[in-house]
């Protein structure tokens, strides 16, 4: 049976399930998330999809999944890939994931939320700066670990890259430049150039097509 991913393109956390969807080879399907419009705020959504309310969302026959680090485990314990070579790769993965939820990619989502899916007399421009600052802290830290190193954790591709990527190929401003952060940029195109990998807009069903202005959300 295929496996089902409820997402949209613009949602970084859904692409972090996407991306370990496609490396592995498994075969999926994405079903969009109008996201913008208020769908994941309905009471169907929450009822039927996700009580949190929130993307992405894997349905693998009876089994439902919500949390990107959860999917990414759960497709490593049926396929055996990203999910480290021992015990300890496999706790330091989580670890990273943990840091990435809470010190990058939640700040990087709201980031880029603010500055480019409300409309500009919107923006409150206090709290983008403050997260800005946050998220410079965030990629120091990253880019340091880099350093010398291919891969997030171990020798080889894991859970820890495809989790901690999750919105660092988007084009759209969040206050990331790559040439700023030279590890970070090298290692970008290197996961790029494995096999399976794809943008996110490549990947999931968008809201908004290339070049059309975005709204605010309703």
């Amino acid at each position: 049976m295929t496996i089902r991913l409820h997402c949209f393109g613009e949602s970084g956390h859904s692409y972090k399930a996407a991306l370990a969807l496609s490396m592995q080879g498994v075969d999926w399907t994405p079903e969009f998330i109008d996201f913008f419009n208020g769908e994941t705020r309905s009471d169907a959504y929450r009822r039927d999809v996700n009580a949190m309310g929130e993307a992405p969302v894997l349905v693998d026959g009876d089994t439902h999944l919500t949390q990107s680090a959860v999917i990414q485990a759960y497709l490593s314990d049926r396929t055996g890939r990203f999910g480290g070579a021992s015990l300890e790769e496999a706790r330091e993965i989580l670890r990273w994931q943990f840091w990435d939820n809470h010190k990058l990619s939640s700040q990087a989502g709201m980031l880029r939320f603010l500055m480019n899916f409300l409309p500009e007399e919107k923006r409150p421009t206090a709290v983008i700066d403050f997260t800005a600052n946050r998220l410079r802290s965030a990629y120091a830290v990253l880019d340091a670990h880099l350093d010398g190193r291919d891969w997030i954790v171990g020798d080889a591709l894991t859970n820890a890259d495809l989790t901690c990527c999750g919105y660092l190929y988007y084009p759209e401003p969040f206050g990331f430049v790559r040439a700023d952060w030279p590890h970070i940029d090298a290692w970008l195109a290197r996961l790029s150039e494995q096999p399976g990998w794809a943008h996110p807009y490549d990947l999931m069903p968008r809201a908004f097509p290339p070049n059309a202005p975005t709204k605010e959300a309703t």
